[in-house]
């Protein structure tokens, strides 16, 4: 079995970039004077928090994801 025992930060929502896109987005969302600032925070959502992590809900979706890949081997 699969599991995380500690980690940092949120992932990188879908559609930011990839990792590059990702340091951009954080770069402009501490950055409240930056040009593109409210339109990344309405992108992303007044909820998203980048130093967030909850171990628990990332192992909730570790077993989710192979609880999936095990019923679909078994088709």
């Amino acid at each position: 079995a699969f599991a995380c025992v500690e980690g940092k930060r949120a992932c990188p929502p879908e559609d930011c970039g990839g990792p590059p896109g990702y340091d951009r987005m954080l770069t402009v969302l501490g950055s409240p004077k930056h040009a593109e600032h409210a339109e990344m925070r309405r992108w992303v959502g007044r909820n998203f928090d980048p130093e967030a992590f909850n171990v628990a809900a990332t192992n909730k979706r570790i077993a989710s994801h192979f609880k999936r890949s095990r019923r679909t081997k078994k088709k």
